[in-house]
């Protein structure tokens, strides 16, 4: 099975944590590669028989607030038509889409990407609470992607009021240690012919390479291309 990984962008160790994230993948005998071109990765995946695309990026267009000016000529994007419609086609064909963490964030400029992905940040609305400890709370092991997957902590960074479509059931949730307040952070979905997960963890390379969240990443991404069919 072959993955493109886009990922790229700011505030994250993203070099780091797609490296792993291919390493971990790769126990599951999927071979990922790795760009930050991201419109030249959305053209190779209906060229180069791409079973999954991984966004684990942080691009969009960076039209609100200050602090993200000095990053403007990098990292700036909007996607393109024709980018949209390449993942149109991706999954119209069965392909399968995993999102990680700040892909909620991406592609902001596009209306339809919540409908495909089942949630969106929201500027002025959705936050990131402060990275530290964070506990999970699995909400139901009838799914192939949490059976049998305890409750487990770990250090991360939460997001907070994404907006989520009506669609969505949350597979599993989680709070800053301490506090009251629980999110949904990990559901999956069918889209078009393809199948979609989108998990809002994974800040870096120490919560991708966490004993269950990586067992969560690895069945997320077998489930996404239609070989993960039972518990």
């Amino acid at each position: 099975m072959k993955n493109l990984i886009l990922t790229g962008g700011i505030f994250h160790p993203f070099k780091e944590s797609s490296e792993a994230l291919k390493r971990i993948l790769m126990k599951e005998d999927i071979e990922s590669e790795i760009t930050e071109d991201i419109e030249f990765g959305l053209k190779k995946i209906n060229e180069g028989h791409f079973d999954l695309l991984t966004v684990y990026a942080l691009r969009w267009s960076m039209k609100k607030g200050a602090k993200y000016k000095p990053y403007l000529n990098q990292w700036e994007f909007n996607i393109s038509d024709a980018g949209k419609q390449s993942i149109y086609k991706f999954l119209e064909k069965g392909g399968g889409i995993f999102g990680l963490h700040t892909a909620a964030i991406c592609f902001d400029q596009w209306k339809d990407w919540i409908s495909i992905l089942g949630g969106k940040w929201i500027w002025g609305k959705s936050g990131h609470l402060p990275f530290g400890a964070v506990n999970t709370r699995t909400e139901t092991t009838k799914h192939p992607i949490t059976y049998n997957i305890n409750s487990f902590n770990l250090e991360d960074e939460v997001f907070a009021d994404l907006k989520i479509a009506k669609d969505v059931t949350p597979l599993m949730s989680a709070r800053v240690e301490g506090q009251d307040n629980w999110h949904p952070v990990l559901w999956a979905r069918k889209c078009f012919n393809g199948r979609v997960v989108y998990d809002a963890l994974g800040h870096d390379k120490k919560s991708i390479t966490h004993p269950e969240h990586s067992k969560i990443i690895r069945r997320s991404a077998n489930w996404a291309i239609g070989n993960l069919k039972h518990n």
